[in-house]
C-alpha cells in the first residue's frame, strides 16, 4: 500500500510550486506523481489535420517526485504524515497529527 494515492489531495513541500495544492491524477512506479495544476510546463505541438487536433503551445503537468509532496489534511489546514495501522484486519491509512483515517 502506498502512502499517497490516486485522487488524495497533496500540497507540494519543495521547489518551484512550494505550497500549491492539488489533486493527484497518477501515481507512477518511477516514485513520480502527477498533480493537477502543479509542474506545468509548455509543450509546443504541431497540428494534424487529420485528426483535427490544433497546433500551437499547450500547458502539460509533468510528473514530480513523490518526496516533494505531502498528503493534505483539510482538519488542520497543513501538510500531514501518513501513518498505516490495522483495523478490523484492514491495513488503513491515516493522519499522524490526528490519528484519523484518510480513506473515511
Amino acid at each position: 500500500m502506498r502512502k499517497i494515492k490516486r485522487n488524495d489531495e497533496v500540497i507540494v513541500i519543495t521547489g518551484r510550486d512550494k505550497g500549491k495544492r492539488g489533486e493527484v491524477l497518477a501515481v507512477r512506479a518511477d516514485g513520480r506523481v502527477l498533480v493537477a495544476g502543479i509542474n506545468v510546463a509548455k509543450k509546443h505541438q504541431r497540428g494534424d489535420p487529420n485528426a483535427g487536433t490544433p497546433g500551437g503551445i499547450v500547458d502539460k503537468e509533468m510528473p514530480i517526485q513523490v518526496s516533494n509532496v505531502a498528503i493534505y489534511n483539510d482538519e488542520t489546514g497543513k501538510a500531514d504524515r501518513v501513518g498505516f495501522r490495522d483495523e478490523d484486519g484492514k491495513k488503513v491509512r491515516y493522519f499522524k497529527s490526528t490519528k484519523k483515517p484518510i480513506d473515511a
